[in-house]
């Protein structure tokens, strides 16, 4: 005949199986918050100019991008407009969003922002040819808010007087941002030689656009604020006094961030920018976005694409 367990027997054997659940329930919660704290602050992006030598030069297939994207590791896609350019010039705007939006789906991939160059210069003096740049570069903000990018990235070219290129700039963007603003898309302003890269003229200029959509695209370099012979692209004769004050000027008003890297020493860290103390500064800003990987070191790209991701994630363990 078998023994019947006692009232106070069968409660403590339920307690102590609920002791059991509740300590495996706290154990589970301590490897997920162990986890979390493994994670960087923000998610990782990869910039397509990254692969700009091998698409202009060595015949790859800039369509390619959202499949190489998700082979490296990455699940956000910035793109640059002008590696499109002998596709869309034969085909039409409409059929390159059709191809970006296949490949970007197939692959499983966030279309993030466009990096419009070669749309005229939203800063030219001669309001005429301003009037024209804003207007190339609607097409691309269409492009973006049917991507469903947030963002377009914008070139503020057109004169090196800063007194003038300020009251420019700032009408160029402001109209830009007005349109923008109806397709719920941001326009921003990288670092990007000239008077972009002084950070305290940019600033200047983006305040009195004063526009919630219109904002920085701040980039761990790029900070050549004079060239040799005065071209747009040409040897750096002069750089901002400090990027890194740089980076914080930029960064409250920054809706996108660019890693930028050159090269690596054998410990993996880049040879001209301190990515913790960046790294540091952006979180600082309380940022916690896409950040977008964009190795300019040439060949091979792929290689320079994941040690720059490598260097964020490691160097993002190591801050406060």
């Amino acid at each position: 005949m078998k023994r019947l367990l006692s009232i106070p027997i069968i409660v403590l054997l339920l307690y102590t199986q609920s002791c059991k659940d509740d300590k495996k329930e706290e154990l589970k919660q301590d490897e997920v918050s162990n986890e979390m704290k493994d994670q960087p602050f923000f998610k990782l992006s990869l910039a397509q100019w990254s692969l700009n030598e091998n698409i202009r030069f060595h015949g790859m297939d800039p369509f390619d991008f959202a499949k190489i994207s998700d082979s490296l590791g990455f699940n956000g896609l910035e793109y640059v407009s002008q590696l499109y350019k002998p596709f869309y010039d034969e085909h039409g705007i409409d059929a390159l969003v059709v191809k970006l939006a296949e490949e970007s789906k197939k692959y499983n991939q966030k279309n993030i922002l466009i990096m419009v160059d070669n749309e005229g210069d939203l800063a030219d003096p001669d309001e005429a040819k301003r009037d024209e740049a804003v207007e190339l570069h609607k097409k691309w903000v269409d492009v973006a808010a049917t991507l469903g990018c947030h963002s377009i990235r914008v070139n503020t070219f057109g004169t090196k007087d800063p007194e003038i290129w300020h009251d420019a700039v700032v009408d160029g963007l402001k109209r830009l941002s007005v349109y923008a603003a109806t397709k719920n898309v941001n326009v921003l302003c990288e670092n990007h030689g000239w008077l972009s890269s002084d950070a305290d003229k940019l600033v200047a200029a983006l305040k009195a656009v004063d526009m919630d959509n219109c904002g920085t695209l701040p980039d761990f370099g790029n900070w050549c604020i004079k060239r040799k012979d005065g071209e747009k692209w040409g040897e750096c004769e002069e750089e901002y006094a400090d990027k890194y004050k740089g980076m914080e000027l930029l960064m409250p008003m920054a809706k996108a961030v660019s890693a930028k890297s050159y090269a690596f020493d054998e410990d993996g860290n880049e040879t001209t920018l301190d990515y913790p103390r960046i790294l540091q500064i952006v979180k600082d800003a309380g940022y916690t976005g896409y950040i977008g990987v964009e190795f300019e070191g040439g060949l091979p790209e792929e290689d320079g694409i994941l040690a720059t991701k490598d260097l964020l994630v490691s160097a993002s363990k190591t801050l406060n």
